[in-house]
C-alpha cells in the first residue's frame, strides 16, 4: 500500500475508533511543528497497527488501555475509554484488563486506572 493509501486508511480507522469530533479537534490544532507527529501516528498507529485484520477493533481497544493503563498515560486512557463505545470494549472488559494491570503492572497503576474509567464513564453517561 503506498504512503498516500496508508495515510486516507490510518485517517479513516481514527475516525472510527476516536470519532469525527476528537479527530476534527486534532487536525484544527495541527500546525508546522507537530504536522510530522500527526502524520507518523496516522500513518503508523491508526493506518497500519490499528488496520490490520488480526484482531477486531475490541481486542485492540482492550490492549491498548491495558497498555496506557500500565504506563500511565492518563489523557490517553480517557480518550480510549471514550473510543470503547465504537469499539465494542464493554466496561467489564474494561474492568476486567485493570484487574489484569493491577497484577502485572502494579495496585497504583490499576486504582488510578479504575477512578479513571469511573470518571470517564460517569461523564460519557452524563452526556
Amino acid at each position: 500500500m503506498s504512503r498516500p493509501d496508508r495515510q486516507a486508511q490510518g485517517r479513516a480507522m481514527r475516525r472510527r475508533v476516536l470519532g469525527d469530533a476528537h479527530v476534527d479537534r486534532a487536525e484544527a490544532a495541527r500546525d508546522a511543528f507537530d504536522a510530522p507527529f500527526q502524520d507518523l501516528i496516522t500513518e503508523a498507529a491508526w493506518g497500519h497497527v490499528w488496520s490490520r485484520d488480526t484482531w477486531d477493533a475490541r481486542q485492540r481497544s482492550i490492549v491498548t488501555l491495558a497498555i496506557l493503563c500500565a504506563q500511565g498515560h492518563w489523557d490517553e486512557v480517557a480518550m480510549h475509554l471514550r473510543a470503547t463505545a465504537r469499539t465494542g470494549a464493554t466496561r467489564d472488559d474494561v474492568r476486567e484488563l485493570i484487574l489484569h494491570v493491577a497484577i502485572y503492572a502494579g495496585v497504583p497503576a490499576a486504582n488510578r486506572a479504575m477512578r479513571v474509567a469511573r470518571e470517564t464513564f460517569r461523564s460519557m453517561d452524563a452526556e
